[in-house]
């Protein structure tokens, strides 16, 4: 189909054909044809064009269906209708008629149905028919459709395949048209020409009644153009004034937002942020509404997020500014409120009176300012107790700013109020706790040199009371930022480090003073924060902890207050040689001795300097107990049990110590371990007297339950029974001394005439050391005589026994017999009064017994009545007797080679076999 030409010329070819003449589109009936109208209109150049009359077609006339089309038809298709729909019918005409496919079809197909049968030829004749019957309709389709529409129609005559019987038709029907067309045109010529007549007179006068009206118009511009110019610029004027009131209004309603914003910059340039934050809500809610649609309002709006993160941010750096601030002067605030504490407790002390403390610290001044013979330094404890506060240049009516008074807390409050108007109030309370949280850890960190000095517990006092002081004014002057709870977590925290620093920086502390200033700092300590509601019983459970090493360090100092004392004592009595003198010793030590009282000066005190120092110390050291009970909140009975149980230890442990090793230095000489005993004695007497001291001190009666008793009785004892024993040693010591100066000839055969040198040197000895044991007690001296005397009866048995000396003349054993006897005359003499009888010859009964058992030879008593309670020889031991016999034997047989020729002295020697026989036999049967 589309190599094939189409049945149907192109609308190009249809209009080069001879078109019959035909009148034009807008003439009526009267029209002329087409070659006559167009000489006339060639003959009437620029006619002007009519309004061309409406179309209408007389009945009975081809076309007249178009007429009645629908006014969307005709307007749409009526251009198309009449400048190109005869054009394509004149082309239609003038086209020779072509056979179609259609006809060529049915005459084929009729030449194959004539041999076929009847029916097949009725049903083309059917078909055929049905053919025109659509050919038909596709013309009237297509003389009733615009030309813009008929492409469907055509392409309906194309799907078919009669083509040919289709032209024709086609043919017929527009030659049918054209001879309408050419009758109408007969019809109306003649109108048409008188027409043209008419139009050809009135085109003259339009174009008169043209240039009149283009005069007219030509004057009337010349004439109006400055009332156009005076109107354009009245139009101007109206417009400017119409802007002009409009822009006053729109800056009216503008100003307020500009002032507003201009407060607002100027408000937080000054800092006032919470102002700045009510402004910036009065802007965004009440002013910016109002001129939402301006650029500068949307910037505006823009900024108002930036501006409140601007003032959080802003209000977040005050404050921490005022962290960093509190930090730094936490110390100073710590340090007013433990003034204001301090003063508030001088006050009640001045109230309340406590008539124990006062009275005690009276009689203890008493005490000190009759001390004439007491060394300063050796004192322990000033008079004057240890200052906390350095207050006492201070006015006492002066009052002590508080923390609110040294601290801004505008910053918290502001920044509070800013973050809870911006709905963030829970972000700031967890970031204050949070950031005073790291705080209270770096305030409970102690310095590491804290326990050096007062001050650097003082400073870190100082700033755990600032703190906390805070955080209470927070707690009361906020409402929500700080809690009980979280004020009592901080409080745990810091109660547990703070018990924790103490206990390890307390035990590096050696000085008592130092113990005892700190002890008043905790206190002071304690009270200031059990004024603002915080609990600190641990902290007082603590100091009684402290209290024990307080008391370790008291006894260290003491044992060294002791030590001086002793070592420089003189250990000889106080010579006291006028009345003023006398009193004082005695107002320091309570001795009374009427006998001394009425001897004459220059006289002496049985004790020496030692007694009355030691006396004061031990109340010093009491009153430096009861300082550190001051302000503990302890009761009567537990500060004198304290006092009391410290006491102890002083007296039990260091004083004793102190006694025990001066008795036991290699240098003391008997004379001091004289005075030591004397000494002793008179302290153990003044027991009581520090019992009633106590008494005094802390009035709680010795009577009462569960009180402890003075153990200083039994340390006295203790030392001068020591000393009793150094005493009893170092005679031991002389007498071994001058034992080793003895010379004996064991092989004499004749004594000498008196007893040995050494000897007599070591009773001379003893009779002048026996004299000094005057002022001891009886029993002493007694004791020790006896002592010495038993010591050399022992050592002259040795002596004469040991192993070194293998033999033994009877000569050297008389010589023996004479030292003996000078011991026996000197036992005689009394050398210390007190002994009954031969009580101290008793010492050497067992060498005179054996000594006379030898000399005399009276063996035959001794075996006789050996055993029985009234023998002569009852100290003689056998083994003792058999031992020196021995030696005796072996002298003999040495010595007399040939005496055994001498019937004497065979007789002699078989005695003494005979008795060592027998005594063997004792010995065995003693042993069995």
């Amino acid at each position: 189909m589309s190599e094939a030409s189409p049945p149907f010329p192109s609308r190009s070819t249809a209009t080069r054909l001879p078109l019959p003449p035909a009148a034009p589109p807008g003439a009526g009936p009267g029209a002329l044809p087409a070659p006559l109208g167009a000489g006339l209109l060639a003959a009437a150049p620029q006619a002007p064009a009519l309004p061309r009359a409406p179309r209408t077609t007389t009945p009975g006339v081809p076309g007249q269906g178009r007429a009645e089309r629908s006014g969307e038809d005709r307007q749409v298709g009526g251009s198309a209708r009449h400048g190109s729909a005869r054009p394509g019918r004149a082309g239609l005409a003038a086209c020779p008629p072509e056979p179609s496919p259609c006809s060529s079809s049915s005459s084929s197909s009729s030449s194959s149905s004539s041999s076929s049968s009847m029916e097949r030829g009725k049903m083309a004749e059917l078909e055929s028919l049905e053919t025109a019957a659509e050919h038909e309709r596709i013309l009237r389709e297509i003389e009733s459709t615009d030309t813009a529409c008929i492409g469907p129609t055509l392409r309906s005559v194309y799907d078919g395949e009669e083509h040919g019987r289709f032209m024709e038709k086609l043919e017929a029907r527009i030659r049918n048209h054209d001879r309408e067309i050419e009758k109408m045109c007969n019809f109306h010529y003649q109108g048409f020409v008188d027409s043209i007549t008419e139009l050809l007179k009135v085109r003259g006068e339009a174009q008169k009644l043209k240039n009149q009206v283009t005069d007219t118009n030509r004057k009337l511009q010349n004439e109006g153009k400055e009332l156009i110019i005076a109107m354009e610029e009245l139009k101007q004027c109206r417009l400017q004034q119409r802007n002009i009131s409009a822009t006053v209004d729109k800056l009216t309603l503008c100003l307020p937002v500009l002032e507003m914003y201009s407060k607002l910059r100027e408000q937080m340039k000054s800092k006032r942020h919470y102002p700045a934050l009510k402004t910036l809500e009065h802007l965004e809610h009440t002013y910016l509404p109002q001129v939402s649609h301006y650029r500068f309002c949307k910037i505006m709006v823009d900024n108002i997020p930036k501006l409140r993160e601007e003032i959080k941010e802003v209000s977040m750096s005050d404050l921490k500014d005022f962290l960093e601030s509190i930090r730094k002067h936490s110390d100073k605030i710590g340090e007013t409120a433990m003034k204001q504490a301090q003063q508030q407790r001088n006050l009640d002390n001045i109230v309340s009176q406590h008539p124990r403390i006062s009275g005690g610290k009276k009689s203890k001044k008493e005490v000190c300012a009759s001390s004439d013979l007491e060394v300063k330094t050796t004192s322990p404890m000033s008079e004057q107790d240890s200052g906390i506060l350095d207050v006492e240049d201070e006015d006492e009516d002066e009052e002590v700013p508080g923390a609110q008074d040294l601290v801004d807390f505008s910053p918290v409050y502001r920044c509070l109020h800013i973050y809870s108007v911006l709905g963030a109030r829970e972000t700031f309370e967890n970031y204050y706790r949070k950031q005073r949280r790291k705080q209270a850890r770096l305030v409970l960190q102690p310095p590491s040199n804290m326990h050096e000095t007062l001050d650097g517990y003082r400073k870190y006092f100082n700033q755990i009371v600032g703190f906390f002081v805070v955080e209470d004014h927070i707690l009361h002057t906020t409402q929500g930022l700080v809690n009980r709870a979280y004020i009592d977590e901080l409080w745990e925290m810091a109660l547990s480090k703070t018990i924790a620093a103490l206990r390890t920086h307390s035990s590096y502390c050696s000085d008592p003073s130092l113990v005892l200033d700190l002890k008043n700092l905790i206190v002071l300590f304690a009270d200031t924060l059990q004024g603002y509601g915080f609990p600190v019983n641990q902290l007082f459970d603590m100091l009684l902890e402290i209290q024990d090493q307080y008391s370790e360090t008291l006894l260290k100092k003491w044992s060294g207050v002791f030590r001086n004392i002793l070592d420089s004592d003189n250990y000889s009595p106080i010579p006291v040689t006028n009345e003023e003198i006398y009193k004082k010793i005695v107002g320091q030590f309570p001795f009374q001795d009427a006998e001394l009282e009425k001897q004459p000066f220059p006289k002496k005190f049985p004790f020496s300097e030692f007694v009355p120092k030691v006396y004061n110390q031990i109340k010093e050291f009491i009153y430096a107990c009861l300082k550190f009970s001051e302000d503990l909140h302890l009761s009567s009975t537990e500060v004198d049990d304290m006092i009391r149980k410290s006491t102890n230890l002083l007296l039990t442990r260091t004083l004793s110590n102190c006694l025990q090793n001066v008795i036991k230095r290699k240098n003391v000489g008997l004379t001091e371990l004289v005075q030591i005993i004397i000494n002793t004695t008179h302290l153990e007497k003044s027991c009581k007297f520090l019992e009633e001291f106590i008494t005094n001190i802390t009035n709680v009666l010795p009577e009462t339950v569960h009180t402890t008793k003075l153990y200083g009785t039994t340390t006295f004892k203790d030392a001068r029974h020591a000393a009793e024993e150094e005493i009893y040693t170092n005679l031991n010591q002389k007498i071994d001394q001058f034992l080793q100066l003895a010379d004996y000839d064991w092989m004499a055969m004749e004594p000498g005439s008196k007893a040995s040198d050494y000897l007599v040197d070591l009773i001379g000895f003893l009779r002048s050391t026996f004299a000094v044991f005057t002022h001891l007690p009886g029993k002493v001296a007694q004791t020790a005589c006896m002592s010495a005397c038993k010591h050399l009866s022992t050592s002259l048995m040795q002596l004469l026994l040991e192993a070194e000396v293998r033999q033994l003349t009877l000569g050297a054993l008389q010589q023996f017999n004479l030292d003996v006897e000078e011991c026996e005359q000197f036992a005689r003499s009394g050398p210390v009064p007190g002994f009954q009888g031969d009580t101290l010859q008793l010492a050497f009964i067992d060498l005179r017994q054996l000594l006379d058992l030898f000399i005399q030879w009276d063996w035959s008593t001794y075996l006789a009545d050996y055993g029985q309670p009234t023998c002569k020889y009852l100290r003689v031991n056998p083994t003792t007797a058999l031992v020196l016999l021995e030696k005796m034997r072996d002298t003999s047989r040495k010595n007399n080679v040939f005496a055994q020729f001498r019937k004497n002295e065979r007789d002699k020697q078989k005695l003494i076999d005979t008795v060592a026989k027998q005594l063997r036999g004792l010995i065995n049967s003693h042993h069995s």
